[in-house]
């Protein structure tokens, strides 16, 4: 089998814990070549015996064809950039930039070099997430009228984390979690956003970005939905649920939104005509069907994916137009909060 040559570029926190050990060591299509992280690029590399750079210039001198980015957000612009004048293509960690702006010139960057960018989402490769969305498109519970989607945990004031410091990050909550939602809503409902409202706030720690996102969703097929993205709740209290409510039927998945392959799901779908009840009977466990699935490590699927792109010569499975659309909801919502007002998308 051919296989694409990785490198990448920050090796905390994800890449260290998650995407290199489960997504790109095990790919099938892919070979680990060379790192650089500026505290932990040696350890990283003894640990997976590849090469240690000292410089983003000396890495993008490795023979390699895919570089992944798991740098501060600051970071991303000028090491997207620079990758794509290296002729690599790029999987890059959400958010893509600090702004609109600087994502779009990411985004032409690659364009002008002719390289592939892909946005690293992984949870849409989680398999239960996948079944939610073939269970919704396929009509199984009707027309979709709410949704929901939650990501939080209790991530309070670490010294030296970039996540918290907003020149760095470009904010807290927002910019950190509510990607992974709204785009596993997007895909879900194979639907766009059209508006948003925004509360965004800190409401317990003591840092200078958002411990707290909650959203009002519109989207151009008329579905409605809520995301809450919180960093001041135990993880223990926080189910991660993703729901679908539709006018025949609903999907309730518990903890599948995070950075493990796991949780599980369930639906229900009224195969009758659903006819008034004046008593309103309470919900309750007639007709919901558990859902079976292999736990495919969605790390790996994601590697093995974007490198199926590459050998293949395809579109990134998320491609840089979806970063570019998040970064624009991103924007709105902070414009919502700030305004107290609806923010159109069209």
């Amino acid at each position: 089998m051919q296989k694409v040559r990785w490198a990448v570029i920050g090796a905390g926190g994800i890449a260290r814990r998650r995407t290199i050990p489960e997504g790109i060591v095990p790919a099938r299509n892919a070979e680990f070549v060379a790192v650089y992280a500026p505290n932990s690029g040696v350890e990283v590399a003894k640990q997976f015996g590849v090469a240690a750079a000292e410089t983003v210039e000396s890495l993008l001198g490795f023979p390699h064809d895919a570089v992944y980015i798991a740098s501060p957000v600051n970071c991303h612009a000028s090491q997207v950039v620079r990758a794509a004048s290296a002729d690599k293509h790029i999987l890059c960690e959400k958010p893509l930039a600090l702004n609109v702006t600087e994502a779009r010139d990411i985004v032409e960057a690659c364009h002008s070099a002719n390289v592939k960018l892909g946005v690293a989402l992984m949870m849409r490769c989680h398999p239960l997430h996948r079944r939610i969305r073939d269970i919704v498109q396929s009509g199984r519970i009707g027309k979709p009228t709410y949704a929901r989607a939650q990501l939080s945990c209790w991530y309070p004031p670490l010294k030296g984390t970039w996540r918290q410091d907003p020149e760095q990050s470009g904010g807290g909550a927002l910019p950190d979690l509510v990607p992974h939602c709204i785009d596993l809503l997007e895909m879900i409902l194979d639907q766009k956003i059209t508006s948003v409202m925004a509360v965004v706030d800190t409401l317990v720690h003591n840092y200078p970005v958002d411990d707290t996102a909650v959203l009002l969703l519109q989207f151009n097929g008329g579905t409605v939905a809520t995301v809450d993205c919180l960093f001041n709740l135990p993880d223990a209290a926080a189910p991660n649920r993703l729901e679908v409510y539709g006018s025949s039927g609903g999907v309730l998945a518990e903890g599948t939104i995070g950075q493990t392959t796991t949780g599980n799901m369930k639906w229900f779908e009224q195969n009758s005509e659903v006819s008034y009840d004046a008593i309103r009977s309470p919900y309750g466990k007639d007709g919901w069907q558990t859902a079976e699935y292999e736990a495919e490590n969605m790390y790996r699927t994601q590697i093995e994916e974007f490198g199926t792109a590459v050998l293949k010569d395809l579109a990134a499975p998320v491609p840089a137009s979806q970063g570019l659309w998040i970064q624009r909801i991103l924007a709105a919502c902070y414009e919502s909060a700030a305004t107290q007002r609806r923010v159109s998308l069209e």
